[in-house]
């Protein structure tokens, strides 16, 4: 198994270097049945959903922001119901694997989210990421609302204009039409499968530089900081 490094520097929209590790996630079978994701929402969450190629790496990301609720691996944006894994991996039903993730507004913005999107994948190769390829893969924004969508045009058009990247994104900014929640193997795949060798050589590395980077904006860093200005 082969594993690639790309890295991306002089980011201007955001000041750090991103490292993308890929081997590739489409490796295991499964026969467990899927249900539709549960779309209730509090009048104090929101809801966005994200594809930055195998979404193992999108869910282990997206996790662990303070404001994110919950994080839940599926397929979206397809034309037949109810896909499983395998059909989705044909790279035919037009799913994308992807991550819808519940968050709350008033502790981490759509804004903020686009951030951690943007560095944590790489938005300029075509229904591919490392060695996973096929539209399933694609980096992909699901829009939710007029808002969602006129936030991500502008902040890619803006990265192109820039040249943050050294080629033009490609990333999708397509309309929210469905979502429909993986099997359960594929649910918090890192937090339960921490040896198994894609975890280890590209989403631990992936989610490592991600947490240096957004050390501030991680689960407990709220409240640590808060210990810390009181004197604790």
């Amino acid at each position: 198994m082969r594993i690639e490094f790309s890295y991306l520097v002089n980011l201007s929209f955001i000041t750090l270097a991103g490292i993308f590790s890929f081997t590739s996630c489409a490796e295991h079978n499964s026969t467990k049945n899927m249900s539709e994701q549960d779309k209730t929402i509090t009048a104090t969450t929101d809801t966005a959903s994200f594809g930055t190629g195998c979404f193992w790496c999108t869910e282990a990301i997206f996790q662990r922001l303070n404001g994110v609720i919950k994080v839940t691996s599926g397929y979206s944006g397809g034309n037949i119901p109810n896909p499983t894994y395998e059909e989705v991996s044909t790279g035919t039903t037009g799913h994308a694997e992807c991550c819808q993730v519940i968050y709350d507004p008033s502790v981490i913005s759509f804004d903020e989210l686009l951030e951690v999107f943007w560095k944590t994948h790489d938005p300029t190769t075509l229904n591919r990421q490392g060695n996973d390829v096929g539209t399933q893969y694609r980096s992909v924004i699901f829009y939710h609302s007029l808002q969602q969508k006129e936030k991500a045009e502008h902040y890619k058009a803006a990265l192109n204009d820039s040249n943050a990247f050294n080629k033009p994104i490609v990333t999708a900014i397509e309309p929210y039409k469905n979502f429909y929640t993986a099997e359960d193997y594929h649910q918090k795949y890192f937090d339960y499968n921490p040896g198994q060798m894609y975890c280890r050589l590209v989403i631990l590395p992936k989610v490592e530089k991600f947490e240096k980077v957004f050390k501030s904006k991680l689960k407990g860093s709220a409240k640590s900081s808060e210990t810390a200005n009181n004197g604790e």
